[in-house]
């Protein structure tokens, strides 16, 4: 199965990130699983990600909609997206390497999630409500640096929202097989130590279920 690496860190080639290092862990296993393959490698803030604003994806829809034809750069918008999806259908795993940012995913992530949340291409409409289109054993495994603890069931635990989102769109949404979570946290208020020490066994698990065979 092929595997999509998407990163949402902001600050992508800094390695002083948490998230940037666990990037790293997961490249280290995944040669030692895999190594005469390499995974597709996709920084959200080194590539054009189209957003759904004036002058481009929102313009594009309405013109694909009514038939209107399109500019130039609207041409070249509608294409840059359309490359976004084949490549994330054409990759049976996804991984996710991202901070935590105000409780949610990054404002790239976002865009990204535009891009690819497309009717009948990743979901459809039906008469009793919509219904993913990536059900041929589809994966998506999210590695996630926090600031803060947020699986001590306190009243922070509710607010990490970015795992629900993409929980929701990946598997209800677009109909994945399974998510998986491996978390670096608490990197403001622990040490370095105390923060990768459940890690390797969490990402060890994680990859397992997640290259399993069905």
């Amino acid at each position: 199965m092929q595997t999509l690496l998407i990163n949402a860190h902001p600050d992508f080639a800094n390695q002083d990130h948490f998230s940037n290092q666990l990037e790293e862990q997961f490249l280290t296993k995944y040669q030692q699983l895999f190594p005469n393959e390499q995974p597709t490698v996709l920084n959200l803030y080194d590539s054009e990600i189209p957003r759904i604003e004036k002058g481009q994806l929102l313009d594009v829809w309405n013109k694909q909609r009514s038939g209107e034809k399109m500019t130039a750069d609207e041409d070249h918008v509608a294409q840059v997206s359309n490359n976004l999806l084949t490549q994330f259908k054409a990759h049976h795993r996804i991984v996710i390497v991202s901070p935590l940012h105000n409780f949610n995913v990054t404002s790239r992530m976002k865009d990204y999630i535009d891009n690819i949340l497309i009717a009948q291409q990743t979901f459809k409409y039906t008469e009793t409500g919509s219904v993913g289109l990536m059900t041929d054993d589809y994966r998506v495994m999210l590695l996630q640096a926090s600031g803060s603890i947020y699986t001590n069931n306190d009243r922070y635990t509710p607010l990490e929202f970015s795992h629900f989102y993409l929980r929701e769109m990946f598997v209800e949404m677009m109909g994945f097989d399974q998510f998986n979570i491996v978390r670096a946290q608490g990197t403001s208020i622990r040490s370095p130590e105390e923060v990768w020490q459940s890690v390797p066994e969490e990402l060890d698990q994680a990859m397992h279920d997640f290259y399993a065979k069905k």
